[in-house]
């Protein structure tokens, strides 16, 4: 009986609360410009199938997605949480159709105390309820993620067909399985061809299987697609410059997966392969 009122209560803050939103963390093992324009053309096809979406620039090192568009020199969710900046003001709308947010550019963080780090997971935590799906351009340093709550959401490693990418990635794994201990992760392969991609997922799966005792997910793939490039310098997404490319089909695709996965079914499958230590 004490189970089932502590689930009425639960239930009833949930409820309360609202709808929890979609977070998804993408991290990356291949060149440093490939995830950014990746994450362009993904916000654009979920914006353009009518999603709200949310970038979060949360890179230090890497070329994210606001130094991509530009949009690297206003102030960050840092600032909100110091109390410097209001949250509107730090929300920037693409041409692309989605919004974009930086994290911080502030080398002070890493010294900023636990204050300012509750603060600064309470922004993130607000602005991500304002979006239907947020989408975290990441990545995971000596000591983890920036934002620690990015650990609790959907996280997706994107990889090529390269050996050193297929390495890289299943390092980039063994870490994170290291850190956050046994849990499923999505595995983008782009600039492969679906058949590639499934060599690539299932050598990767079986040795995450076998090794790790981790599961891996495929989250499908990305073609490569002279009309990227094309779009890119036309500062536009594939979708919208060349909608009937092999990039634009794959990018709508991968789009589709998203929102079925946000209507609560099933999205990433694949198999087993091999792969090695």
């Amino acid at each position: 009986m004490a189970s089932f009122d502590f689930d009425q209560a639960e239930g009833l803050r949930r409820m309360l609360a609202g709808p929890r939103p979609r977070i998804v963390t993408f991290l990356s093992a291949t060149p440093e410009d490939d995830k950014g324009a990746m994450l362009v053309n993904l916000g654009a096809s979920l914006a353009q199938a009518g999603n709200d979406v949310m970038i979060m620039d949360a890179c230090e090192r890497e070329y994210g997605v606001a130094q991509r568009l530009g949009f690297d020199r206003g102030p960050s969710l840092l600032q909100v949480a110091r109390q410097e900046s209001a949250l509107n003001d730090i929300i920037r709308k693409a041409p692309q159709g989605f919004s974009v947010a930086t994290l911080a550019r502030d080398a002070k963080r890493k010294t900023a105390g636990q204050e300012e780090q509750r603060r600064l997971a309470k922004a993130f935590d607000v602005m991500a309820k304002q979006s239907g799906i947020v989408i975290v351009d990441g990545e995971f340093g000596d000591d983890g993620f920036v934002l620690p709550a990015l650990a609790d959401s959907e996280l997706v490693v994107q990889v090529s067909t390269s050996a050193t990418s297929i390495t890289n990635g299943y390092a980039l794994i063994k870490r994170l399985a290291q850190q956050f201990g046994r849990r499923p992760f999505g595995i983008l392969v782009t600039d492969a061809s679906e058949a590639e991609a499934r060599v690539v997922y299932a050598n990767m799966s079986a040795a995450a299987t076998r090794y790790l005792a981790v599961t891996l997910n495929s989250m499908g793939s990305v073609p490569a697609d002279e009309y990227l490039q094309r779009a890119a310098r036309l500062g536009r997404a594939v979708v919208d410059a060349f909608p009937l490319a092999g990039a634009s089909v794959a990018f709508r695709q991968l789009a589709g997966r998203f929102a079925l996965d946000g209507a609560g079914h099933s999205r990433w499958q694949g198999g087993g392969a091999h792969f090695g230590t």
